[in-house]
């Protein structure tokens, strides 16, 4: 059971704050809810009854935030290479709820994003995973919105250099010594 003014994690949402909780009749059922305020005035009702069923939890402190950090500055872990496999491991990561979890898929995303682009549902899922990922790291680290996306942001760019910096180094030399439009060739 949570009250009002906990902050807690609601599964492929997002973390907030419980605004109240509130007795709603809905299509003729009384329950009650958890009314979530979320990042952006957006307001979410969670079933209290259902809450533990969904996956709802406390955010997490200051020191799992630091080993989320954490993730986020380390190599990106084995994807599978079939795009659909991919997302549906990635998907299943984010609606474990497993704040872990979902800053490996935004690791590993952006690091895809960097070395060949993402489709269209992939480019979503980075945004909803690090939408998921501020939104509880700013409470957990009692910073703004844009302090935590920079420092998301600047792990991603340092543990990408880090670990794939001579894959970027051949291929700005391979760029530079082949050109492409042909002239270069010995015809």
């Amino acid at each position: 059971m949570f009250n009002v003014g906990d902050k807690i994690v609601y599964p492929m949402h997002g973390a907030g704050t419980i605004d109240s909780i509130e007795e709603k009749d809905i299509l003729g059922e009384k329950q009650s809810y958890y009314i979530l305020k979320m990042p952006g005035e957006v307001k979410v009702m969670i079933p209290t009854a259902k809450a533990e069923e969904v996956g709802v939890r406390n955010i997490i402190d200051k020191q799992s935030a630091e080993k989320v950090i954490g993730i986020l500055e380390q190599d990106e872990t084995q994807m599978d290479k079939n795009w659909n496999k991919r997302y549906r491991d990635n998907m299943e990561k984010m609606r474990s709820g497993d704040i872990y979890e979902v800053a490996d898929v935004v690791r590993n995303l952006s690091f895809k994003q960097k070395q060949k682009g993402l489709s269209t549902g992939e480019k979503k899922m980075l945004n909803n995973a690090k939408q998921i990922l501020v939104s509880e790291l700013v409470l957990a680290e009692h910073a703004t919105q844009d302090e935590v996306e920079q420092l998301v942001e600047n792990k991603i760019n340092t543990s990408f250099m880090t670990f794939r910096a001579d894959e970027i180094d051949k291929e700005s030399i391979v760029n530079k010594f082949i050109p492409f439009d042909g002239t270069g060739t010995n015809d």
